[in-house]
């Protein structure tokens, strides 16, 4: 015969906070995969302020996808224009980011040798891959 053991509150306080949070888990699952679009990657690259270091000036980049899909392989340039005092002179440099899901930030940083402050920078995504 079988006996029948009690639980004590213990027991009953852990079976109740372990489905609270693989419920929540499933509703918060449930509710990304029905709101999420289709959207394409949207990558937009914001500059930060040049800081010298060991002779050359390092431009920190944030990368964003504002996008529903993620990106990989994310190259980024970023241009200095008219430093030094010549107009025509542009320098240029590019990274990448192996993977960039949807919604995230990654940062990344372009040295040059010309002072940014005294020309223009111009940052653009020159691609990525859907993985």
């Amino acid at each position: 015969m079988i006996e029948k053991v009690e639980k004590n509150w213990l027991e009953w306080g852990v079976f109740g906070v372990s489905l609270v949070l693989v419920l929540g888990t499933l509703a918060y699952l449930v509710y990304e995969a029905t709101t999420m679009g289709n959207q394409p990657p949207i990558i937009e690259a914001q500059l930060g302020a040049p800081q010298q270091q060991a002779g050359e000036f390092a431009v920190p980049v944030t990368l964003i996808n504002r996008g529903d899909q993620p990106a990989a392989g994310v190259t980024v340039e970023v241009t200095l224009e008219g430093s030094g005092g010549a107009a025509a002179e542009i320098e240029r440099g590019e990274f990448s980011v192996p993977f960039l899901p949807r919604g995230a930030t990654r940062e990344g940083r372009v040295s040059f040798r010309a002072d940014p402050r005294a020309g223009q920078l111009k940052a653009r995504v020159l691609g990525y891959e859907q993985p």
